[in-house]
């Protein structure tokens, strides 16, 4: 892994923060989906709509482990599908909005189900899918599932699909920046969900974890009923399932990624079926130059170049 791939990390999302994308309008977006553990937990998003008429397609955006509807890379997404002419919604897993009663896991896929059923997509003949890191993990195994048969492409950026190998790379030394900026915000999800329930593990506890794999063996497991890390990461990693999914699917990874390590994806790189990969040799996670060349397409910006390839896929 180069030097290239820390910037290309860290450099988007500093610029984004001093200056966020300007993003079409959008109106505030919600629905419920009902947990087994909790009752009735509330979903959040921002739903842009580009013009009175109704339109046909709909773009949903999926963030990664930490993000939320406003991640920039959600923003930038959301810029692309403008551009392209269609509507997009960008969507808070549970609890990402830092307002929900609940947190995600990375195969929660009963939010995006919710999300598809909501009022306010019924009337999208078709459904687009775009997903960013931990969320691409999520949307793979939706798609090895009952998938809405509006939902037409999917593509994904840098998915950690088997959580074992990446949770355990996350939490190397060398990686200690990406992790404490990943827990940070996963803290901030989890102590405003106690604030509204009791949980095994109080805010103060879970403020202390430092490690990846310590945060989803005390935290998220027990509370969505796995018996461990290590059977949360094995129930829900996406790399199992790849074989099961019909859609065509755009899966883009970056030979230098500082936090999704492509030795924990390239075992799986070699399946064969619906899924397209790409593997660049520019950028690091989720973060790229621009222009890029994925090879499907004419350069552009990444989002550009993934929202006309859902659009149109080969």
């Amino acid at each position: 892994m180069s030097w290239s791939g820390h910037f290309w990390t860290l450099g988007p999302f500093l610029r984004h923060t001093v200056r966020p994308p300007r993003v079409p309008e959008s109106r505030h977006w919600q629905t419920t989906v009902r947990a087994d553990t909790v009752g009735e937990v509330s979903l959040t998003g921002r739903l842009s709509c580009l013009g009175e008429q109704a339109a046909d397609s709909v773009v949903v955006v999926i963030h990664g482990l930490g993000g939320s509807a406003n991640s920039y890379y959600a923003l930038m997404a959301a810029q692309a599908a403008a551009r392209a002419g269609i509507d997009s919604l960008r969507l808070n897993l549970r609890g990402a909005d830092r307002e929900g009663n609940d947190f995600y896991h990375a195969g929660q896929t009963a939010d995006l189900e919710a999300a598809l059923s909501s009022p306010a997509l019924r009337h999208y003949r078709e459904v687009l899918l775009l997903s960013y890191s931990m969320g691409g993990n999520m949307m793979l195994r939706y798609l090895a599932g009952d998938t809405d048969p509006r939902v037409r492409a999917a593509a994904t950026l840098c998915a950690p699909i088997d959580l074992a190998a990446s949770a355990r790379a996350l939490d190397q030394p060398q990686r200690l920046l990406y992790r404490l900026h990943v827990l940070r915000s996963l803290k901030e999800i989890y102590r405003e969900v106690t604030t509204k329930r009791r949980l095994p593990v109080t805010a103060a506890e879970a403020s202390r974890i430092v490690t990846i794999e310590e945060w989803d063996e005390r935290i998220v497991a027990p509370h969505h009923g796995f018996s461990s890390a290590a059977d949360y990461w094995a129930q829900t990693s996406a790399c199992q399932v790849l074989s099961q999914i019909s859609i065509p699917t755009l899966f883009v990874a970056s030979e230098h990624d500082p936090m999704v390590l492509i030795e924990t994806i390239r075992p799986w790189l070699n399946h064969d079926g619906t899924i397209r990969q790409v593997v660049t040799t520019e950028g690091g996670h989720v973060g790229f130059p621009r222009p890029v060349d994925l090879g499907i397409g004419e350069p552009g910006a990444v989002e550009d170049q993934l929202i006309r390839w859902l659009l149109t896929p080969e």
